[in-house]
Order: C-alpha cells, then sequence, then structure tokens
C-alpha cells in the first residue's frame, strides 16, 4: 500500500497546462460537490453564526488534511525553491477570507445567488492568467467572452448594491459573494505559480492558515462558539469533510496539472446546481435578473473556455 493515495509529482510554474479526460472527471466531481454547498451552508447557518461557521469548516478540514499529508510525508518544498509568503497567501485567500465572506454573506442572499456568483471566478481569472500564467493567453474570443459575462455580474449584482449605507443588507451580501470569486482567483494564480510542491500539503498547510486565521477572528467577532444541535452538527462535519478537505485536495491536483483558467471551468456546473438544488429543496424563488445573470456569466466563460474544450477531443485551439 503506498503511503499516499495521490501522486507526488513536481508541478513546476512553467509548464503548460497538461488537459486529459482525468482532469474533467475531477473538474465534474468538483462542481457538484461545490454546487450543493450552498445549499448546505444555508441550511447550517440556522444554527450557527457565520464566523463560527467558517472557523468550523476550516478546522475540521485543516485536522483531517492534515492527518492525512503526515501519514504519508512531511515534505513540503519539493525543491530548495521556498515560497512561503505566496503559500500564507494561498491560505488566505482560498481558505480564510473567502469562508468568512460566503458565510456572512449568505445570511442575506440565496443559496442560487452565492452558487451563481462563484462562476464569475473563471472570468476574473483570465485577465489575471494572462500575465502571470505561462500558456493562459488573453485571444480575441476569451476577451469577448470576458465582456459578455461581467454583463452578467453587472445583471446579478444589480445598481442597488452601490446606494448609500442606509440600504438594506442584502446587497452587501451580494458584494461579499463576489468578493469570494475574487478571492479564489487570485488564490488559483498564486497557487499556480508556486514553486513545486507536494500536493495534499499545499492542500493541508493553506488550511492550517486559514484556520489560524479565521478561528480569533470568529472568537472577537462572535464569542465563544455557540453550541450547536445535533442536525446543525453533522451538517457542519460534512461541509469540512466534503467540499471542504476532499474538494480542496481535488482543486490543488487540477490547478497544478490543468492549470487555472480549465479549473475555473467548475463554474459551469456550480451554478446550475446551486440554483436547482435551491428551487427544489429550499424552495427559494428565480427571479428573471438571477436567470438572465446566469445565462450571461455562463455565455462568457463557454465563449473564453472554447479553447479548453477543444484541447479535450484533441484539436488545435
Amino acid at each position: 500500500m503506498s503511503r499516499t493515495p495521490f501522486p507526488r509529482k513536481a508541478f513546476p510554474m512553467t509548464h503548460a497546462p497538461d488537459i486529459t479526460p482525468k482532469s474533467w472527471l475531477m473538474v465534474l466531481t468538483l462542481g457538484v460537490v461545490w454546487g450543493a454547498t450552498f445549499m448546505f451552508m444555508e441550511i447550517a447557518l440556522r444554527g450557527m453564526t457565520p464566523f463560527w461557521l467558517a472557523a468550523g469548516r476550516i478546522s475540521f478540514a485543516a485536522v483531517l488534511t492534515l492527518t492525512v499529508w503526515l501519514a504519508g510525508s512531511r515534505k513540503l518544498f519539493l525543491t530548495e525553491k521556498r515560497d512561503w509568503g505566496a503559500l500564507c497567501l494561498v491560505g488566505i485567500l482560498s481558505t480564510a477570507l473567502p469562508f468568512l465572506l460566503l458565510s456572512w454573506g449568505m445570511q442575506y442572499v440565496t443559496s442560487g445567488f452565492a452558487g451563481v456568483s462563484m462562476a464569475t471566478v473563471a472570468l476574473m481569472v483570465l485577465p489575471l492568467a494572462h500575465f502571470l500564467v505561462p500558456g493562459e493567453r488573453m485571444s480575441l474570443r476569451r476577451f469577448i467572452g470576458f465582456l459578455i459575462g461581467f454583463a452578467g455580474v453587472a445583471v446579478l449584482i444589480g445598481p442597488e448594491a452601490f446606494a448609500p449605507s442606509g440600504a438594506a443588507m442584502e446587497p452587501l451580501g451580494r458584494l461579499a459573494c463576489i468578493g469570494v470569486a475574487a478571492c479564489y482567483a487570485v488564490s488559483s494564480i498564486a497557487m499556480r505559480r508556486l514553486p513545486p510542491v507536494d500536493p495534499i500539503g499545499l492542500a493541508a498547510v493553506p488550511m492550517l492558515i486559514g484556520a489560524l486565521f479565521v478561528i480569533p477572528l470568529a472568537w472577537l467577532r462572535e464569542g465563544p462558539p455557540p453550541m450547536p444541535d445535533t442536525q446543525t452538527l453533522i451538517v457542519i462535519a460534512m461541509l469540512g469533510l466534503v467540499p471542504t478537505a476532499g474538494a480542496n485536495l481535488l482543486r490543488v491536483l487540477v490547478i497544478r496539472s490543468a492549470g487555472p483558467v480549465f479549473m475555473s471551468l467548475t463554474n459551469y456546473i456550480v451554478p446550475l446546481c446551486s440554483v436547482f438544488l435551491g428551487a427544489l429543496v429550499l424552495g427559494e424563488p428565480l427571479h428573471s435578473s438571477l436567470l438572465v445573470a446566469l445565462i450571461l456569466i455562463l455565455a462568457g466563460v463557454a465563449l473564453s473556455q472554447y479553447g479548453a474544450l477543444r484541447r479535450l477531443f484533441g484539436r488545435d485551439q
């Protein structure tokens, strides 16, 4: 039996994206799992405060991923080159800050809205990857897709989000969800540019960094952790196990091998699942503006990612 279920291949930041059928299977799995996450967060928030919900998810996932990593190897960087500053940035932007923003924002928006907002990660990655990631150039087609998608973002947020501070909290919740997408976009680029690292360590150590960041904030903001009921505790444990710990391992492998732009294809699946489950299970309304935004965002993502779809079947971009 091997010491770890994942290969310890060093993925240098300079190699071109390696997209295989296995990459697509991992992306499909991530899209479905993350699409259902917002529904479960909506349920968990009924019995847990937002900051402690974020802290509980990250802490549970950190313990699990660290256990898996330390059971195999304690080596993190696979060469002499180390970049602890970038690794800390990945920890803050891929776990701590987005989990805090999402838990807080979902007090005021539906799970369907939160899921649709995550599709904007694909759009935000495009201009960043153009300048920072080898092999991810911004073509004219991608730029047009970027513009179409951001028209959908404007519809999604709505003009009321920029109203004076006396406005209702829902617009701020919308902006918080878009902020989550921005965190994921930047962290994907930062993760891709790290020197060769152990993939399980890259999933585990940022989780630990995120937990060390979130727990003191939750204590300062909301006091000692509340005692949740059994159902809430089960949901939090599930959130920490499946979409946080397990899915984060897959996310790292996809980004380090196939690249952050390909990873952003999960955002085709996430919003569709979140809107469907929110309406079916939670009875959330399907506003016309949400559906229009969903269509525009997915159309923009589809156009910008058309080359990745062609590469799957061996055609030139």
